[in-house]
C-alpha cells in the first residue's frame, strides 16, 4: 500500500502515526494515511500566516492559470480520481464520475470569476464637503482559510473551498474527510503541478482536536466547513473573529401538486431518494403528495425503487452503495425500527445485506420521528399524502433545517406561493431538492448553515471590500 504523507506548504512530512483507509463495501485497504499532531498543524497555520502574503499579491492572470491548469490536470486523471473516490467512500462509479467533471467545472467557473472580477465608482459628492472626492473599492481577501470537508463529495466539495481561495488570493488549510482523505491529496498533487505556491496549501489528516486549532488559531480569517449542523455550530462557537461559512445537513421534502403527471416525476424522485445511498445532504427524504395521487404514486415509486441497482459501488449500474461506516448502518436501521414501533409502515427495505443498507420507503409516519425530524443521510424517504397547498407548504417548514425544498405543480400561483412561503435557502420549481450547479448561491437558513457557497459567492465569503477615496491636492 501507498503511504500518503502530511502535506505542510509543500513538505511531505512522516508523523509517528499512520491509518488504514478502508473501502466500506468489501473492507480491503485502499492505503496509509500519515495522522497529523499538534505540531503538524501549528506548523501548517503558521505557514499560511506567511504565504499569505505572496498570495495576496499574485496578480490575477497568475491565478486564473493556475485554476485553469488545475482544470486540465483533473480532466486528465478523471478516471483514476473516480476510481480512487469509488475505493475510499464507496460512492458508486457512475456519480463518483460525475463528481469530478463537476469538480471540472468549480475550477473553471473560479478562473473566470478572476478574469471577470470588478470594482465599482461610488459618487461622494452627496454633500457639499465630498466635492472633489473619487471613490472606488475593490475585493481583497481576509487572510487564510481554514476549510473542513465530509466524505460524501470527497473532491468537489473540497473544490468549492479550494477554488474560491484560490481565486481571491487566499492560502488554505484542508482537514479532508477522515473516512477518505486520499482523494484530496491527489488534488492536491494537481494543483502543485498547476503551479501554486507551496505555502498555499496545506493537506493534514487529523482528528477533531487537532483540527480545531485552526478554527481557534486568530492567523487563520476564514472558516468553511461543511458536515453536521451539531458540529458545524459548535466550530461557529469556536471561531471568533473569523468570517464563518457553514454548508450543513437538511431532511430535503418534495412536494408533487394535484394533476402531475407521475410518469414524469418518478425517474427525479427516485434518483434524489436513492443517490450515493441517499448520503446527500439534499437527497430527497420527504415527499409530499396530493391525496389525489398519494396511493397511485406510492405503489409506483416503490416498485421502482425496487427495481435498483443495489450494491457493489465499481458497477455501472449501481445506485446504492454501501453507508460509509458500519455505525451509520445501524444508527439508520434504528431509526426505520424506531418509525416502525411507533406506528410507521415498511413498505420496502428496511434491512441491510453487510455495509448497504436497502432503499426504505415509510409512510404513516408522524413530525416527531427521527426519520421526519433529523437528517438521515442514508437509503430512507417518508412518504405522506396532503390535501391542500398550504397544509403542504407548513409541513415543509415544520423543520428546523432549510437548505433545498423542491415542488413539482402546472400551477405558476402555487409556484410563486411556494417560493414566498418556503423557509429554505433553495426552491426547486418542477425539480428535486437534490439539484445544484456550482455557480449559483448554495446554502440554507435555520439550521442548515451561515452563508452561501457556489464559488462567486464563496470568494465574497472569502474577500472583503477595500475603499479608495482620491482627492486632488488641496489649494
Amino acid at each position: 500500500m501507498t503511504e500518503t504523507l502530511l502535506r505542510i506548504a509543500g513538505e511531505r512530512r512522516r508523523s509517528d502515526r499512520t491509518e488504514t483507509v478502508v473501502n466500506p463495501f468489501d473492507g480491503t485497504a485502499v492505503g496509509e494515511v500519515c495522522v497529523a499532531g499538534r505540531q503538524d498543524m501549528d506548523d501548517a497555520i503558521a505557514a499560511a500566516a506567511e504565504g499569505f502574503g505572496v498570495m495576496r499579491r499574485m496578480p490575477a492572470h497568475r491565478r486564473a492559470a493556475i485554476l485553469e491548469r488545475t482544470v486540465a490536470g483533473i480532466r486528465a486523471r478523471a478516471d483514476e480520481m473516480a476510481q480512487l473516490i469509488t475505493r475510499e467512500s464507496g460512492k458508486p462509479i457512475r456519480y463518483a464520475r460525475a463528481e469530478v467533471k463537476r469538480a471540472q467545472v468549480t475550477f473553471t467557473l473560479a478562473a473566470g470569476e478572476v478574469r471577470s472580477a470588478v470594482g465599482e465608482v461610488l459618487p461622494l459628492d452627496l454633500e457639499e464637503r465630498a466635492e472633489g472626492r473619487l471613490c472606488l473599492f475593490e475585493r481583497v481577501p481576509r487572510g487564510p482559510v481554514a476549510a473542513i470537508s465530509p466524505f460524501n463529495f470527497p473532491l468537489n466539495l473540497i473544490a468549492h473551498k479550494l477554488a474560491p481561495a484560490i481565486a481571491v488570493g487566499a492560502t488554505t488549510v484542508l482537514k479532508p474527510p477522515p473516512q477518505c482523505p486520499l482523494t484530496a491529496h491527489l488534488l492536491a498533487d494537481i494543483v502543485e503541478e498547476a503551479g501554486l505556491p507551496p505555502a498555499a496549501l496545506s493537506v493534514l489528516h487529523c482528528p477533531p482536536e487537532v483540527a480545531q486549532r485552526m478554527v481557534e488559531d486568530d492567523r487563520m480569517k476564514v472558516l468553511s466547513f461543511t458536515g453536521s449542523d451539531t458540529v458545524g455550530w459548535k466550530l461557529k462557537a469556536l471561531a471568533g473573529k473569523k468570517q464563518v461559512l457553514l454548508e450543513l445537513g437538511g431532511n430535503a421534502p418534495c412536494v408533487v401538486d394535484r394533476d402531475v403527471p407521475l410518469d414524469a416525476v418518478m425517474g427525479p424522485l427516485v434518483t434524489g431518494s436513492w443517490a450515493n445511498a441517499g448520503q446527500v445532504c439534499i437527497k430527497v427524504q420527504r415527499i409530499l403528495v396530493h391525496r389525489s395521487l398519494h396511493d397511485d404514486f406510492l405503489q409506483r415509486f416503490v416498485e421502482a425503487t425496487e427495481a435498483l441497482a443495489v450494491g457493489d459501488p465499481t458497477d455501472e449500474a449501481t445506485v446504492v452503495g454501501p453507508l460509509i461506516e458500519q455505525m451509520h448502518v445501524e444508527r439508520v436501521l434504528s431509526w426505520v425500527q424506531e418509525a416502525v414501533d411507533a406506528g410507521a409502515t415498511l413498505h420496502c427495505g428496511g434491512r441491510a445485506d453487510g455495509p448497504v443498507v436497502q432503499p426504505t420507503v415509510l409512510t404513516n409516519t408522524s413530525p416527531d420521528m427521527r426519520v421526519c425530524r433529523d437528517e438521515v443521510f442514508g437509503p430512507v424517504t417518508v412518504i405522506e399524502p396532503f390535501d391542500t397547498i398550504e397544509e403542504a407548504i407548513a409541513t415543509c417548514n415544520a423543520s428546523r433545517f432549510g437548505l433545498q425544498a423542491g415542488i413539482f405543480t402546472h400551477n405558476i400561483g402555487t409556484a410563486m406561493y411556494a417560493f414566498r412561503e418556503l423557509e429554505y435557502g433553495g426552491v426547486l420549481i418542477n425539480d428535486i431538492p437534490t439539484f445544484r450547479v456550482d455557480n449559483f448561491p448554495y446554502g440554507g437558513s435555520k439550521d442548515s448553515g451561515f452563508g452561501r457557497e457556489g464559488v462567486r459567492f464563496a470568494m465574497d465569503e472569502m474577500s472583503e471590500p477595500r475603499v479608495l477615496i482620491m482627492r486632488g491636492m488641496p489649494g
